[in-house]
């Protein structure tokens, strides 16, 4: 993911977590469970905080192993999309299935700071 494109699209999805949130906030309020607005709160924080980060390395991109900093964003935007996303859906359907694959999203956010910091580690002349 290019800079400019990198930084435009962690401005579009943090635009959307502020806007799921207030969704669930006001909307989903009295229409969930209260566990289900729980599932779903969790959804957009971690959206919003991985937002932060795509954007963060769209800043660093150019100081270092490009390379690892392209991946690392397309690991923190694919992790919001199945992560948070997964969490979304199961919180409107209450299917328990949208659960499962959960936890891929979280080893993309994994992926996506370790690649970052692996990029950080090299840019600072530490590797071998």
């Amino acid at each position: 993911m290019k800079t400019g494109r990198a930084f435009a699209a962690a401005c579009a999805l943090a635009f959307l977590g502020v806007a799921l949130g207030a969704f669930g906030a006001h909307g989903l309020k009295h229409i969930v469970p209260p566990e289900l607005l729980t599932v779903w709160e969790t959804g957009v924080r971690y959206h919003l905080v991985h937002a932060l980060a795509l954007a963060l390395v769209a800043l660093v991109r150019d100081r270092g192993d490009a390379r690892l900093y392209r991946i690392a964003a397309w690991l923190f935007a694919g992790g919001i999309v199945v992560f948070s996303g997964s969490l979304y859906a199961l919180t409107i359907t209450g299917m328990r299935i949208f659960g499962a694959v959960t936890p891929l999203g979280g080893l993309a956010f994994l992926a996506g700071w370790a690649c970052l910091g692996a990029g950080a580690w090299k840019n600072a002349g530490l590797s071998p």
